[in-house]
Parts: structure tokens; C-alpha cells; sequence
């Protein structure tokens, strides 16, 4: 074998009687490395666990040619979580290796609809279900053959939430087509059973804290609900330095609001210099050729500067629902085509990131708002409200603004300083969001919301002109390159 069919070789190989003298030769010259019995790879410093994780699929035919993958691994797609691959053939004898175990049992042979699958063959979808739906029982400590009925009820919700209730329709109907050629009525009949209790066409006994949910009509993303918990944790062990509210009179409590529904319009990208914001907000002035971005403006205002109002927290959910939309109302009330007030009806994204389904909305509000209230820190809750609305995306247009003006009212009700988010402070705000909403990270943006309220608690709000000059003077109006906050 020459040193190029060595490099055409799979990264991990299983040897065999016509290739074994060159591989061990190869071995020997420091080319291959041996993994396990018969087992080599190309690559000479990896960790074989790794390596062996990596490659398994390719792995399968070289010791189960006959190989069904089934059970939970044609769910998953991926090894156990202790290494375990599930298998259909005819031998019976386990493979280990290095971070995998191939365990193989007896079972119907392939059909048409199980998809060929590098040398071997994959379940389909529906059969997949019907092998999952039998019992299995864990032994010596490993993990089940098959998924528990929470797993198969949170992978159906996700199936229904992703791709709709036709998806899970078809998916009945598939299994139910397929079950005789395999002997698994009573299992297709079960999934006829499962799939009706989530869709609330039957009443059969759900287990997931999902499923359930579902089939009492209020679904919620579990997704969603994950990262809140999260935020929850972290928020509970976090204890920032406490601000009170400085006595303000009421030019400087106008003044603090103006700039908030100032700079909070911005974020979203209406954009008005401040000259023009101040006529619109304190002369009435509405500029013809931009009245809904006035009104906008106006009407954010008029929600932050209403102290009496901002000072109602929700004590349930419904009332925390009802202030939602009052105040997504009032902000939103000069453009009817996003129904001020009314939950969305159709997703949105931003950018990358998908917000929660408009059927999921509800749900998912009314589990969140479960941890905002064992939550009792004023910062705390305000970094926890902002997030749930945010995430939620519970409106068509306008949740930016509403998730700031939630947060500043958990801080004004309790005497707190409020969070402004300058403009030379949008990236890092909205790279914060990102990063929580993508990948978990809650520090960036507890850390990120404590330097904003410091930085409102230090400026001087006494006036129009004199708080303008302290802004532009710590660099708040500035963007692109030169947005940096110059200030501490």
C-alpha cells in the first residue's frame, strides 16, 4: 500500500486480512496508530475517544455489515451519552471500544423506508418512533435501549412547534403504514394515541411537564424556558451595588424620561436628532413626513415620564399580561397595522435569532414570569423582566421598547435608579442579548445592565441643556467606530 492510498484511507479504519501487513508495517513507521483490536486511524496525537466518537457511523459496517441503527441512536443521531450505538443484526455479540460501545440486538430486518446509511441502514423517522414506544429496561447501570414517553413527548412537541401539526399528522400516518411489515401495531397505536393527547384530540395520559402543558392549551418553548432558568440561577447569585433614585423635580424627571424614550427609539433605529425629539415631545411638533416614528417617540415618553403608572407592578400573571399590553399599546398607538396591544400573529426574527412562536407566547410568558416572582432584588428583577419580554417577542413590532420600559418600571417602583442605554452603548447591549439568547452567557449582560444603571446614576439630569452637554461630553450620541462611552 502506497503512502497515498494510506492518506485515501478513513481517518479510523477497521483492518482487514488484505490490507493487515501494510497497516502493520505502516505502524511501524510511525503512519498509522493502533486504537484497539483491528481498530487504526491516521491520525497520531488525537484523543481516541474523541476520534472514535467522531467517526462511529463509519465504524458500524465494518463490524455489523447487516446493521439496522435503531432504538434511540435513529432518534439522536449521535452515541449515547455513555457511548452506547443501538443496532439491529443478527450477531448478538457487543463491540467496545474507546468511548463507544456498539450494542446490537435481534429485530425486523430493513424495509424500503429505512434510508441507506454509510454501508448500513438508517430507521426511518416513523419506525424510529415505534421502536422507541417499546419497553426497555436499564441494565448494570447503562442507559436504556429506548427513550422514556418524557422524551418521546418534549421530541414531539418540538416536532410540533418546529414544523407544525401537520408534520406530526404525517408522522402518525407513516408509522401507522409501516407497523405490520414490522409487527408494531400496538406501538403504532400508541403514537396515534400520544400524538392525539398532544394535539388535544384525545385524552391520553401525558408525562412531560410540556406535553401537558400542550394538551391544557397553553404551550410553551422549552427552549425559552431553559435559558430563563438559567438567567434565574445566575441572577440569584448576583449582588450588584445599589442605587436609589436621587429627589428629582419635575423638569428633571422629564428630562431623565425624554432621554430614556430618546435613546431607547434609537436602538430600534428611530432616529431623530435631539433637537427635533424635544419639539416633538415638549412642543407637539409632529414632523409630516415621518408622523408614526414621531408618535413613536411621543408616545415611549409618555409611558417612561407616567411615575404613578410605572410604579404598578404585577402581582399574577394576568395582571403582569394586562400592563404588557397596556403599555405596548400606548407606545405603539399610531401604527394600527402592528396591533398596538395584541400579541403577535405571525413568528419574527431578528437576524439569526428566531423568537417565540405566536401559539407559544401565553406559555411561555406565564412559566417565565414563575421565576420573576421568587425574585426579589429590584436590579434583579429588572435584568429578569427586560430578558422575558425580550426573548418572548410576544408583539409585532415594538418589544424592545416594551421589554426597557418593563425593566425601568421593576426599578422605579422600588426607588431605583433607572437603566438607559445610550447609543455608543447599542452594540454591547445588543451583543449581550445575542449571546445569552445564542449560547447561555448571562454575565456579559448582568454585567453590561450594572455599568448602564451606573452610568444613568452619574449623570446630571437637572435640565434639558445642561444633561444634553453631560451625554455629549462621556461620548453617548456617538456610533460605528467611535462608539465608546468616555466616562469613570
Amino acid at each position: 500500500m502506497s503512502e497515498f492510498s494510506l492518506a485515501a484511507l478513513p481517518e479510523v479504519f477497521v483492518s482487514d486480512s488484505s490490507i493487515s501487513k501494510t497497516v502493520y508495517e505502516a505502524v511501524e513507521r510511525g503512519k498509522l496508530r493502533k486504537l484497539g483490536s483491528r481498530l487504526y486511524t491516521r491520525n497520531l496525537t488525537e484523543d481516541p475517544k474523541r476520534l472514535i466518537r467522531r467517526n462511529w457511523y463509519n465504524l458500524i459496517a465494518s463490524y455489523y455489515p447487516d446493521a439496522v441503527i435503531a432504538d434511540r441512536t435513529a432518534l439522536e443521531n449521535k452515541p449515547a451519552e455513555d457511548g452506547s450505538v443501538f443496532l439491529i443484526s443478527a450477531k448478538r455479540r457487543e463491540v467496545e471500544l474507546p468511548g463507544l460501545t456498539f450494542r446490537p440486538r435481534v429485530g425486523p430486518k430493513p424495509i424500503d423506508s429505512d434510508r441507506p446509511f454509510s454501508g448500513v441502514r438508517l430507521a426511518s423517522i416513523p419506525r424510529a418512533y415505534l421502536e422507541n414506544l417499546r419497553e426497555s429496561r436499564a441494565r448494570g447501570g447503562r442507559l436504556t435501549r429506548t427513550m422514556s414517553r418524557d422524551e418521546l413527548e418534549k421530541r414531539l412537541d418540538a416536532l410540533i412547534r418546529q414544523q407544525g401539526e401537520a408534520a406530526a399528522n404525517r408522522l402518525r400516518d407513516d408509522a401507522k403504514a409501516i407497523a405490520p411489515k414490522l409487527g408494531y401495531e400496538a406501538e403504532a397505536a400508541e403514537l396515534n394515541e400520544l400524538i392525539g393527547s398532544l394535539l388535544g384530540t384525545r385524552d391520553g395520559d401525558l408525562s412531560s411537564a410540556v406535553g401537558k402543558a400542550r394538551h391544557a392549551g397553553q404551550p410553551f418553548d422549552p427552549d425559552r424556558i431553559r435559558l430563563f432558568e438559567t438567567l434565574f440561577a445566575a441572577l440569584r447569585d448576583t449582588f450588584v451595588e445599589r442605587r436609589p433614585a436621587p429627589e428629582r423635580d419635575g423638569e428633571a424627571s422629564a428630562t431623565l424620561a425624554f432621554f430614556e424614550a430618546y435613546f431607547s427609539n434609537f436602538i430600534e433605529g428611530t432616529e431623530f436628532t435631539v433637537e427635533e425629539a424635544a419639539e416633538i415631545v415638549f412642543e407637539g411638533v409632529i414632523p409630516q413626513e415621518r408622523p408614526a416614528d414621531a408618535h413613536d417617540v411621543l408616545g415611549t415618553f409618555r409611558v417612561v415620564s407616567d411615575l404613578a403608572h410605572l410604579k404598578v407592578l404585577p402581582t399574577d400573571f394576568t395582571g403582569f399580561r394586562d400592563l404588557l399590553r397596556q403599555r405596548h399599546a400606548r407606545v405603539m398607538e399610531a401604527r394600527p397595522d402592528k396591533a398596538p396591544g395584541a400579541f403577535k400573529e405571525r413568528e419574527n426574527r431578528a437576524g439569526n435569532t428566531v423568537f417565540v412562536a405566536p401559539d407559544l407566547v401565553d406559555g411561555t410568558l406565564e412559566r417565565g414570569f414563575e421565576f420573576l416572582q421568587a425574585l426579589d432584588d429590584p436590579f434583579q428583577r429588572a435584568v429578569y423582566m427586560m430578558v422575558l419580554v425580550a426573548e418572548v417577542h410576544p408583539f409585532a413590532d415594538g418589544n424592545g421598547r416594551i421589554a426597557r420600559i418593563m425593566m425601568n418600571a421593576e426599578l422605579v417602583a422600588r426607588d431605583q435608579e433607572r437603566i438607559i442605554i445610550p447609543t455608543a452603548y447599542r452594540t454591547d447591549y445588543l451583543g449581550a442579548l445575542k449571546a445569552f439568547s445564542h449560547n447561555g452567557l448571562t454575565d456579559p449582560l448582568i454585567r453590561m445592565l450594572d455599568v448602564a444603571q451606573s452610568y444613568t446614576h452619574r449623570m446630571d439630569w437637572t435640565d434639558l441643556e445642561r444633561a444634553r452637554a453631560d451625554l455629549a461630553a462621556t461620548n453617548a450620541f456617538a456610533e460605528g467606530s467611535d462608539a465608546k462611552l468616555k466616562w469613570g
